[in-house]
């Protein structure tokens, strides 16, 4: 994320800040099945990847559809899928990249978080 991001006009006249992938970064599979997704759920065309306290290492990734951004979110284009990180989240996520695997046993979303020192064998949970 650089120092000269953009601002862009979002809807409801909320102002976000445009990232970029050095923030957070879809893989091709993770784009893909968040499209997908997106059509079925009919939550919001929004991606918003959170972190909160919980998990067994104490910080979990979260995952979920928005319709439109809030005050201060950032705004990260990748892998077709428009990403909302707000700025706390940022401080933990920076560099992480998610992908997706359909594999029956250890499938679904998955994080790699280059600040993460140490997390669960399940991948969902980390430490800082």
């Amino acid at each position: 994320m650089s120092s000269e991001s953009s601002i862009l006009q979002a809807p409801a006249a909320i102002t976000v800040r445009e990232g970029s992938e050095v923030l957070v970064r879809l893989s091709e599979s993770a784009g893909k099945k968040s499209r997908a997704l997106i059509q079925r759920e009919n939550q919001g065309n929004y991606l918003r990847v959170a972190i909160s306290g919980g998990g067994c290492n104490g910080l979990s990734y979260r995952l979920k559809f928005t319709p439109e951004p809030k005050k201060g979110d950032i705004l990260v284009k990748s892998a077709g899928i428009d990403v909302l990180v707000d700025s706390k989240t940022a401080l933990y996520l920076k560099g992480t990249e998610i992908d997706f695997s359909d594999k029956l046993i250890g499938g679904g979303f998955k994080f790699t978080n280059p600040n993460a020192k140490a997390s669960c064998s399940c991948g969902e949970s980390f430490s800082v």
